[in-house]
């Protein structure tokens, strides 16, 4: 490691503004002896900015964020503010008596705080992601990927197998899987252990289809879990796992506690077991207090992730109290991108001349919802307006959101970046963009996408309407030209949007 290192100039500059805070608010609002403290202590305030910066150089605090994991940024923040209070302690009690060691202590205190609550601000956003994030390499060859056929095992066996799923099925588990899986089939396996290290002895290919009693929710190392599974099942095999769906789960706890009390229960088990282990500050807590068991799961995550390690879901079904789905093995996972699922977004778009770029919005979907864009498409089609009709992916704060384009206010940064125009078609991801008319895809790549789209000057109903808006909006343009036509669609989308009340799907 070198020792001088290229500092990153943006957290020099928050440092030193927190320096002023952290100076202003003690010299000012706190109780001193003297009566001109800015006066007194302003050659000891620029010592003091010096050396902070210096001796936080030193310790490699200004590297870029991005390459500091957040232990590591803690503990070089404690380094530096210990070592800086002890050295100007000593400076004070054996040069310069009249100042306070109060006021060192206190400035100290204040700067590690902000600083370490910046710090956790960060992280907490940077890690607001999946942390089991694997990195894929391909299989060394899938050549022969079929079954090998199995003799079927004895009658005895299968009544033991029988029992140890109605054990952890119960009747209703264990009916449902003998009707819709040969579970006497020697290619047929059946596995309750949730550590995943135990499938790396299974041989590749030896069963077609395998099922996991245990329920996701217990499960940790999911998606190390679905890499195995993908890489030991044939072409075409399939995996059958179960799950308490968060909707089921809803249930349950309303029917268990009286009106009123079931709200403040649900609300502190959502809280506990769903976005405890998604933040990054308390996931280490949550884990270590509940080994990772019971946590909840929408039902466009566990699809989600599926489709994410190369499974097509061919059938879902709840059963009791359990949802069980069917997913078969078709291709390699996708595993080459980074999966961000913080507040904050960036998706990929078309824009002018077919070049894709990425659009900022605010999360309104469950994790891993962008994978199963084409399987909610074909299960319930569109609904007015051209969105997906009982859209599953959309959580219930991200409804509200696109209702009032809330979700739709980061897209400015594209605006200011020159990607967006105000008034222009939307830009659309690539499954959207495969469903328009080859005529209408090449007069949208002609113009720059915009934020308010003419659909709000029109309010179009079916996706044939839509693309006939967006027509009429595009011809438009090539005859009067984009200023005259954006100027008029951008008085008609304030009228409908003023005085109608459209509002976003």
């Amino acid at each position: 490691m070198k020792f001088f290192y290229r500092p990153s100039y943006f957290y020099i500059v928050v440092d030193i503004l927190i320096l002023l805070l952290s100076f202003y608010v003690v010299l000012d609002w706190f109780p001193l002896t003297t009566h001109t403290p800015f006066e007194k202590y302003s050659w000891a305030s620029l010592c003091f900015f010096l050396a902070w910066v210096i001796i936080s150089y030193l310790f490699r605090r200004y590297e870029p964020l991005r390459r500091q994991q957040y232990f590591s940024a803690t503990l070089r923040l404690n380094y530096a503010v210990i070592l800086i209070t002890i050295v100007f302690y000593l400076i004070i009690h054996n040069f310069f008596r009249s100042y306070s060691g109060f006021v060192l202590i206190t400035i100290s205190l204040g700067v590690f705080v902000v600083n370490y609550i910046m710090l956790s601000l960060y992280y907490a956003y940077r890690f607001a992601v999946d942390y089991n994030e694997i990195t894929f390499q391909p299989s060394v060859d899938r050549i022969n990927a079929v079954v090998k056929p199995a003799e079927r095992i004895d009658e005895e066996s299968l009544l033991q197998l029988k029992e140890i799923i109605r054990t952890h099925s119960a009747d209703c588990g264990l009916g449902f899987l003998s009707q819709n899986v040969d579970l006497g089939s020697g290619n047929t396996h059946v596995f309750v252990t949730n550590d995943p290290e135990n499938l790396q002895l299974i041989p590749r290919y030896t069963y077609s289809t395998i099922i996991q009693l245990e329920r996701l929710n217990n499960m940790r190392g999911i998606n190390r879990k679905l890499l195995l599974i993908n890489e030991k099942l044939p072409d075409n095999g399939i995996f059958v796992i179960c799950y308490e769906s968060k909707s089921t789960r809803k249930n349950r706890i309303f029917k268990r506690y009286p009106k009123g009390l079931n709200y403040i229960f649900y609300s502190l088990d959502y809280v506990f077991k769903r976005i405890m282990p998604k933040i990054y500050l308390s996931r280490g807590l949550y884990y270590f207090i509940t080994k990772g068991n019971d946590r909840i799961f929408s039902k466009a995550e566990v699809l989600g992730r599926l489709h994410c390690f190369g499974f097509n879901v061919i059938m879902e079904k709840k059963v009791g109290k359990m949802t069980y789905v069917f997913a078969q093995r078709v291709q390699e996972p996708h595993l080459n991108q980074k999966r961000i699922y913080g507040p904050l977004i960036r998706l990929k778009r078309y824009g002018k001349n077919g070049m894709q770029f990425e659009v900022y919005k605010m999360r309104t979907m469950h994790p891993y919802s962008e994978y199963i864009q084409s399987y909610v498409y074909e299960k319930n089609s569109l609904k007015e307006g051209g969105k997906f009709n009982r859209d599953i992916r959309v959580t219930t704060m991200g409804g509200f959101m696109r209702k009032y384009w809330l979700d739709e206010l980061p897209m400015l940064i594209n605006l200011f970046k020159g990607e967006l125009k105000l008034v222009g078609v939307r830009p659309l991801s690539a499954h959207y963009f495969s469903l328009y008319d080859k005529e209408l895809q090449e007069k949208r790549t002609k113009y720059k996408p915009g934020l308010l789209p003419p659909f709000y000057a029109d309010m179009p109903k079916t996706l044939d309407e839509i693309q006939e808006s967006e027509m009429m909006y595009l011809t438009a343009c090539e005859i009067n030209g984009e200023f005259i036509t954006d100027s008029t669609y951008f008085f008609r989308i304030l009228r409908n949007i003023f005085f109608k009340k459209a509002r976003s799907g």
